[in-house]
């Protein structure tokens, strides 16, 4: 059962469309402004304390429920179609789907569907280094965190200019465009001009250590969709040193029991593990510090370079290149 208290606002920490980071009560919280709108210092606010009461994702960051400094909120949406539909919170995010309906084919668009979050900065940087003219799209499914806008990586990607283009299928919510589900996520993708499409949950995995029992299992959906909607499925392979855990150790188990339940043979990445230049290096080119369960490129080499041979799959995948894009590092599938 969820858990609620009272607190005041304190300060605000930071802020950037869509969140607000606030102190309250002397404790962490985040403001999601699209479901409850801005809080200000002194603003007594209602919090949801369930995740960091229970140990759980977020971080330790309480989540504001309501801001009792207001009697009313209200801030029209651009269509019909809700998200977080018949909850409290329910928000008329609109679907792009109400005004346009792309064609279903992604004429061999390649697709590199990531089991966590952290993959997609691997494959978007390794992408854009090797072809920096291709337009990259990220589709964030439901099965992590539901708001784009808590992601901090899809943040830094888009001020550093590796993402391009960002949507939310399912119930997730916040991108440049939302989407009903993951397949017309990839049709939007490719009628608003994207060369590739990186695919995966927010962050927040729920894993529970058994095979099924866990949200990184969104890749079978998406190799799939990929397929069937005549795509290029890419998937980006868990692959760590690091890990204490032995189901992760090595290849994931979350890899292995995705390719075993795919309808479809996603291309092979272990190839362009020579040619995937050094995605740490990459990274910090970029000013950019991603981890992956607390480590970085530095801790655990082999999940990026990993993840990133997915990226040098797919900017081999992506068609030939345009007048005076080089070809060097370029894996093209045979």
């Amino acid at each position: 059962m969820p858990s609620y208290r009272t607190a005041t606002v304190q300060e605000i920490l930071s802020e950037r469309p869509g969140l607000q980071r606030v102190l309250a009560a002397g404790e962490r919280a985040y403001v999601l402004t699209q479901l409850v709108g801005r809080v200000s210092p002194g603003d007594q606010v209602v919090l949801n304390t369930t995740a960091v009461d229970l140990g759980l994702g977020t971080g330790g960051w309480h989540v504001v429920h309501w801001n009792l400094a207001r009697q009313e909120w209200s801030q029209p949406g651009p269509g019909h179609v809700l998200k977080l539909r018949y909850t409290s919170i329910q928000v008329d995010t609109g679907v792009a789907e109400e005004t346009v309906d792309p064609p279903s084919d992604l004429g061999g668009m390649p697709v590199v569907a990531c089991g966590l979050h952290s993959q997609v900065a691997a494959v978007a940087v390794v992408v854009k280094h090797l072809r920096p003219r291709l337009r990259v799209a990220y589709l964030m499914t439901d099965g992590g965190a539901l708001p784009l806008a808590l992601s901090d990586l899809v943040h830094d990607l888009r001020q550093v200019g590796l993402l391009d283009l960002t949507i939310t299928a399912g119930h997730a919510f916040g991108g440049d465009l939302e989407a009903v589900n993951v397949h017309s996520g990839l049709a939007l993708a490719r009628h608003h001009g994207a060369d590739v499409v990186v695919a995966g949950i927010g962050p927040g995995v729920v894993g529970t250590g058994t095979r099924l029992g866990h949200t990184g299992l969104d890749v079978v959906t998406i190799l799939n969709a990929t397929s069937a909607l005549g795509g290029t499925s890419i998937l980006a392979e868990r692959v760590s040193e690091r890990d204490p855990r032995d189901r992760h150790r090595g290849l994931s188990h979350h890899t292995r029991t995705a390719k075993e339940l795919a309808a479809v043979t996603p291309l092979d990445t272990a190839p362009a593990m020579d040619q995937t230049p050094d995605v740490g290096a990459l990274l910090a080119a970029r000013g950019l510090r991603v981890s992956s369960m607390g480590r970085g490129p530095e801790e655990d080499r082999a999940f990026f370079q990993w993840s990133g041979a997915a990226g040098t799959v797919a900017a081999g995948s992506a068609g030939p290149p345009a007048a005076g894009e080089g070809t060097e590092g370029i894996v093209r599938d045979s």
